[in-house]
């Protein structure tokens, strides 16, 4: 109790001067819930069970940690795919940078301008599936974000969409500390693919909401980079219908702390959910996947599938559970979480979970964190290649298994071309 007590302590001094965002009826009950739930459980500390592998400090102090813009002379990951592009800088939405906010198929609006109305249907998602996602395991970071995002997109798919959505966070001040809630609800036999990237602020809290209709299909993919010190933490949060298909895939280069959180349900018989990530840290680098994946109804099948490749002290953290619930047979389940060390001062953390209430389930888990395959890397400087570029390859291989949970072709060549471009620099 004194424990508890010590966290609420701290979180009234971190809200302290904050206030909930004006809006309409719904808007103003979610985020009051939200601020509710969060005194209740107070923000994480290193006590936490799930925050004893990163420290929260960062996250949840008053002020944001410093972050200097880091330019890569780079062009911006998707910037060749023909694509609705939804801008944000530091947090806030830039209407000149972005397209118009509408395409076939789809509507898009902003949080700041749906919240204000008295009735809109995502009244029934915004803050829904985040308090959800509270049990068993609390997330305090995710009622923060409901409670006080004041901008961010509400996305209706109601046909199959042919452009990509591309939202892009850009990054100017060195203090900007961004607060983005983002939901999507996807109606029966629907497809759409949301296309995330850049640094989005010194400090970042960002959640998305998805509702996954039946026969509907949601694919994300996600590049988090560029800005050496910049801080995030992220929540996914999933619902699915009957034979619907929930796909994410992050890829994380640079950054000082990232959090991201997955937490998905099945709730209709034959879904299909695969959340997926490939993080190469150097130097003072932590990255943090957190999955939780709950199985409620009959022959759906999960894959999480995360690697991640550390040098210089970086740390990886993995913490992936799946848990099938009584009655949801022919469960298939599958967990991998591995790591590729490049030398002896980085460290990975893993705990993978199973928790399993039925009897005819097919899951299975495994974690592994190694070196460099030894007698590969020689089979290939005997044939000529520059150990740098050896190690190169070993690297690209190594992490192929999560950029094949991308379901297209060309976003996967753009992702292993960032990747290259990102090991070849660190050659200098």
């Amino acid at each position: 109790m004194a424990a508890l007590a010590k966290k609420q302590e701290a979180t009234a001094a971190r809200l302290d001067g904050l206030s909930l965002p004006a809006g309409g009826q719904w808007a103003t009950e979610a985020r009051e819930a939200a601020l509710s739930r969060l005194e209740e459980m107070g923000l994480p500390d290193r006590r936490d069970e799930y925050w004893k592998f990163t420290r929260p400090d960062t996250l949840t102090q008053a002020e944001a940690p410093e972050a200097a813009v880091f330019e890569t002379g780079e062009a911006p990951l998707f910037d060749n795919f023909d694509r609705i592009k939804v801008v944000f800088v530091d947090g806030v939405f830039d209407a000149d940078a972005s397209d118009a906010l509408a395409g076939e198929g789809l509507s898009i609006e902003r949080l700041a301008d749906v919240a204000s109305k008295d009735i809109h249907w995502a009244k029934d998602l915004y803050g829904h599936l985040e308090a959800k996602g509270q049990d068993p395991v609390e997330r305090p970071m995710a009622a923060m974000n409901t409670a006080f995002a004041t901008d961010g997109v509400v996305i209706h798919v109601t046909g199959k969409v042919s452009k990509p959505v591309n939202l892009i966070y850009r990054h100017k001040e060195t203090t900007s500390d961004a607060i983005l809630h983002h939901v999507v609800k996807l109606d029966a036999g629907a497809e759409v693919t949301i296309l995330e990237n850049g640094p989005a602020a010194a400090r970042f809290n960002k959640s998305m909401e998805v509702d996954v209709a039946d026969g509907a299909a949601f694919h994300h993919v996600r590049a988090q980079g560029r800005d050496h010190e910049r801080r995030a933490v992220t929540h996914l949060f999933g619902r699915l219908g009957t034979e619907s298909v929930f796909k994410s895939f992050t890829l994380t280069v640079n950054g000082r702390l990232t959090r991201n959180e997955a937490v998905l349900e099945l709730t209709g018989d034959d879904a299909v959910a695969h959340v997926a990530g490939a993080c190469l840290g150097d130097g003072e680098f932590h990255h943090d996947d957190t999955v939780f994946v709950t199985h409620d109804a009959l022959n759906c099948e999960s894959r999480q599938v995360f690697k991640k490749v550390l040098r210089n002290g970086a740390v990886g953290t993995f913490q992936g559970k799946i848990l099938v619930k009584a009655g949801a047979q022919k469960t298939d389940g599958y967990q991998i979480s591995q790591s590729l060390l490049l030398d002896e001062d980085s460290q990975f953390l893993a705990k993978p979970e199973l928790e399993i209430y039925a009897d005819d389930v097919a899951c299975s888990h495994g974690s592994t964190s190694g070196a460099i395959d030894e007698d590969a890397l020689f089979y290939l400087r005997a044939r000529g290649v520059p150990k740098d570029i050896a190690t190169d390859l070993l690297v690209m291989s190594f992490v192929a298994e999560a950029v094949d949970e991308v379901e297209s072709e060309e976003l996967r060549e753009a992702l292993i071309e960032r990747l290259q471009g990102w090991l070849e620099r660190r050659h200098h």
